[in-house]
C-alpha cells in the first residue's frame, strides 16, 4: 500500500508503546488521523521501555562532518529539532532541564576524539576545563569532592541538560489518549507475538491473544524487540547498557538541584536527583552488553536477544564505583538503591532507520534508537509521520533509509566508536549467576 492510499481515516497500527510509539502516535493524532492504535505487552510506560527512566541527556551540537556521515545527519537535524520541541511543545516543555552539559575524558586519545569529533572547541559556548578546579567550580561546593586525575573537559551552558523521560513519555501518551489514540496495553492483549503478512504485504500484527489486529498502515517501533518481529538483514543488534541508582537524603536533593550533566565518555555521567524517589543515577559508560544466544526467530543463529533485569553485572557496579571515586568519592561506598539494564537497538551506522519496507509497502519500520532515542522523543513523531507521508527532507531520508548494504558481514561485537569498560562488547551470556548485584525487585520503573 503507498502513501497515496494514506488519508486521515486510514487505519494506522503502532506496534510498541515506548518513546518513539507514543511520539508517533501524538503526531499522527495531532495532524488528524482518526484511527490510531498502539499496542505494548506492558502498561505504559513500559517498565522495560529504554525511556521510562528518571532522566535522560538531552544536548543538541552541531556536529563535525556533518555533510557527509550518516549518523552526524540524523542526529544533528533530529536534535535540533527535538532541542526546540523541548523548550516550546507544552506536552513535552515541563520535563526539560537546561542546565548544560560537560563532556570529558581522562586519557590524551579520549580528549583528542572529544576535540575532532564531539565539540567545536573554537566555539565560544564550550567552556573549557583544564584541571580539578575548573570541574569542581562547574557545581556547588561539596558536590565534586574527587581529584579527576587526567580529566579535561568543555562545558556546554545552553542547548543542553537533562530530561524526565518517564514522565514526558507518560505525557505524550496522556494527551495522544485524549487526541483519541486507542492503546491496548498488557499481555496477553497487547504483546504483539508476529506481523501478519498476506499477499506479500504487512496487514497487521498477531497479539497472544490470539487476535489479529488488521490495519491499513503498520508502523514497527518496538524498540530492542523489533528484531524478533520482522528479518532486518543484520540491520539491528540489541544492545544493552546499565544504570544504578544511589539514595540521597533531602538536603542532598536541594543541594544537587539544577547541575550540569557530568559525561566522561569512558567513565559514565550522572544527573541531578530524582525529587520523588531521592535517587541519584549513575551510569557506566561501554560499547555495550549483547545477550548472543541461539534465535529461534533467525533459524537458530546466534543473535543478541534482550531480557529484562532490575539488576547489573557487579562489573558495572564496579565500573560506577570507580566514576565516583573520581568525581565524588564521598558517595562511592553508598550502597545501591537500584539497578536494572537497558536495552535499544544499533544500526551499523547508529543513524536511525525510519523508513517503508521496499517489499512490503504498507509497513512502515521505526527503528535503531542506537542509544539516542530517548532524548528525541518531542518531535521523531513528526519524523515518523513525514516518513508515512512520504515527505521527509531528501538528505535525511537518505541518512535513516532501509540500508542493508551496511549490514554484509557485519561483526557484531564492533563498538561502535564507543568507549570505556573493557573497551569491547560485553557478552551477558558470560556474566556467572552470582556475578549480579542483588538489589530488592523496585516497582517504580
Amino acid at each position: 500500500m503507498s502513501t497515496s492510499s494514506l488519508s486521515h481515516s486510514s487505519s494506522i497500527l503502532i506496534v510498541g508503546g515506548g518513546t518513539w510509539g507514543c511520539s508517533t502516535a501524538l503526531h499522527l493524532a495531532r495532524r488528524g488521523y482518526k484511527h490510531i492504535t498502539v499496542l505494548d505487552p506492558y502498561p505504559i510506560p513500559s517498565p522495560i521501555a529504554a525511556g521510562n527512566d528518571i532522566n535522560k541527556i538531552m544536548e543538541h551540537r552541531e556536529l563535525k562532518g556533518v555533510e557527509s556521515d550518516p549518523w552526524s545527519i540524523a542526529f544533528t537535524a533530529c536534535t535540533r529539532a527535538a532541542l526546540n520541541g523541548w523548550k516550546t511543545d507544552p506536552v513535552f516543555q515541563p520535563y526539560f532541564h537546561e542546565t548544560g552539559a560537560i563532556v570529558s575524558g581522562n586519557t590524551p586519545d579520549l580528549i583528542k576524539h572529544i576535540k575532532e569529533h564531539e565539540i567545536d572547541s573554537s566555539d565560544a559556548k564550550f567552556i573549557k576545563l583544564d584541571n580539578v578546579d575548573d570541574f569542581q567550580k562547574t557545581m556547588p561546593p561539596g558536590v565534586l569532592t574527587g581529584n579527576f586525575p587526567g580529566w579535561k573537559g568543555w562545558l556546554n551552558k545552553t542547548g543542553a541538560g537533562w530530561i524526565h523521560a518517564k514522565k514526558a513519555m507518560f505525557s505524550a501518551y496522556t494527551e495522544a489518549k485524549r487526541l483519541g489514540v486507542t492503546f491496548i496495553t498488557g499481555s496477553p492483549e497487547g504483546n504483539t507475538i508476529s506481523l501478519v503478512f498476506e499477499n506479500g504485504d504487512v496487514v497487521g500484527a498477531k497479539t497472544a491473544d490470539g487476535l489479529i489486529h488488521r490495519a491499513d498502515h503498520t508502523i514497527l517501533s518496538a524498540g530492542a524487540g523489533s528484531d524478533r518481529l520482522l528479518d532486518f538483514k543484520k540491520q539491528l543488534r540489541p544492545t544493552a547498557w546499565t544504570l544504578c541508582h544511589i539514595k540521597m537524603t533531602p538536603e542532598e536533593v536541594k543541594k544537587y538541584r539544577n547541575l550540569p550533566v557530568l559525561f566522561n565518555i569512558a567513565k559514565g555521567f550522572f544527573m541531578e536527583p530524582d525529587e520523588d524517589n531521592h535517587e541519584l543515577k549513575i551510569c557506566d559508560e561501554h560499547p555495550g552488553y549483547c545477550n548472543f544466544v541461539p534465535d529461534p526467530t533467525h533459524g537458530g543463529e546466534i543473535r543478541s536477544v534482550p531480557f529484562a533485569k532490575h539488576q547489573i553485572p557487579l562489573a558495572a557496579e564496579a565500573r560506577a564505583r570507580d566514576f565516583l571515586r573520581d568525581t565524588m568519592p564521598h558517595l562511592a561506598d553508598r550502597p545501591l538503591s537500584f539497578a536494572r539494564i537497558c536495552w535499544d537497538a544499533d544500526t551499523p551506522d547508529r543513524a536511525f532507520l525510519i523508513d517503508r519496507h521496499p517489499e512490503h509497502r504498507s509497513l512502515l519500520l521505526a527503528v535503531g534508537g542506537s542509544g539516542n532515542g530517548a532524548m528525541q522523543m518531542p518531535t521523531i513523531g513528526g519524523f515518523i509521520a513525514d516518513a508515512l507521508e512520504g515527505k521527509l527532507q531528501k538528505e535525511l531520508k537518505y541518512a535513516i533509509r532501509w540500508r542493508p548494504e551496511t549490514a554484509v558481514d557485519r561483526d557484531w561485537k564492533d563498538t561502535q566508536n564507543r568507549f570505556g569498560g573493557p573497551n569491547k562488547v560485553m557478552d551477558l551470556q558470560e556474566v556467572g549467576d552470582n556475578e549480579w548485584t542483588s538489589i530488592g525487585e523496585k516497582s517504580r520503573l
